[in-house]
């Protein structure tokens, strides 16, 4: 299964970004060969329609599941009509966080947990922005 995992970088060791449509980076994971690939979100600073871009790449990448915490209702729409199931992330690293997923240790996100531009009112559009 190939995982994707909003990140702060491109590795397995990165460090887990909780926005989902603004977040710099997913790696995605293939749980399966163990392969990684760290990919650049180009939306994460558009100005509006980050989280269907962001759902667009994840689909595009063929991940099957998603490991973020702010999810907004479009990105969200559009995950699920992808057929993408979304966990909610702790903090850690990517590694941490896949390893959780297999061991069950992961909550599905079932609903939007977050507003319309959650990502850039709440964490500001700048990825470094803290």
């Amino acid at each position: 299964m190939k995982v994707a995992v909003s990140s702060r970088g491109t590795e397995r060791m990165s460090v887990v970004d909780p926005r989902f449509g603004r977040a710099p980076y997913f790696v995605i994971v293939d749980t399966e060969s163990d392969e990684v690939e760290g990919i650049e979100n180009p939306g994460a600073l558009a100005g509006t329609g980050a989280g269907v871009a962001a759902a667009q790449l994840i689909a595009d990448a063929g991940a099957e599941a998603v490991i973020t915490s702010a999810l907004g209702p479009h990105a969200w729409a559009a995950l699920k009509s992808g057929g993408i199931q979304v966990y909610d992330a702790g903090r850690g690293t990517v590694d941490a966080m896949v390893k959780l997923l297999l061991q069950g240790g992961l909550t599905p996100i079932e609903e939007p947990n977050a507003d319309l531009k959650a990502g850039a009112a709440r964490f500001g559009q700048s990825p470094d922005a803290k």
